[in-house]
């Protein structure tokens, strides 16, 4: 289906560029160790790094649901037979896309509200924007509730479906 090859390629697109920026920030955070040591600390490292954490996880949270790599009681599910597993399995996957599509629809606003207002973390000489935070959040639930459905979808009619990896299709 077109819909699950655009979810897959999105999904993989953004967990590279997590990994990417996670990387990028590591020298960041040793270049404010370094210079700290010599008493002149980088400005707006905390701010820098909170926000890219955030934006990290959201990054991956659509990966992380569509490649099965979220926490599951697997030992619980495995003890029942088919028929009722397959049930406890949609039924997990309709309360996690509940629970990020939740998380879109809140986020929406305090996005917009922030971004209108121009909302800013930290004080002094570095301040760092929080809207490009609080709309991964919206774009990464969206993109996880999403992934929960294309998941539930594919056990419910029992489709064939390629798990995603890292390895280009």
């Amino acid at each position: 289906m077109a819909l699950i090859r655009l979810s897959d390629f999105i999904t993989k697109t953004l967990m590279i560029l997590a990994a990417i920026w996670a990387f990028v920030l590591c020298f960041f955070i040793l270049a404010d160790i370094i210079f700290r040591a010599a008493n002149m600390p980088l400005q707006g490292t905390k701010e820098i790094v909170a926000n890219s954490v955030v934006m990290i996880v959201f990054l991956q949270v659509g990966f992380a649901v569509r490649s099965r790599s979220m926490l599951q009681a697997d030992f619980l599910i495995q003890t029942f037979n088919p028929q009722v597993r397959r049930i406890f399995v949609v039924l997990g996957y309709l309360l996690g896309a509940a629970f990020f599509l939740f998380l879109l629809k809140a986020g929406i606003t305090p996005a917009l509200r922030s971004f209108a207002n121009g909302e800013f973390d930290g004080e002094g000489a570095l301040r760092v924007p929080v809207w490009p935070a609080r709309f991964m959040i919206i774009f990464g639930g969206g993109l996880a509730g999403l992934n929960y459905l294309i998941l539930c979808v594919i056990e419910l009619f029992g489709l064939k479906s390629q798990e995603l990896d890292l390895v280009a299709d």
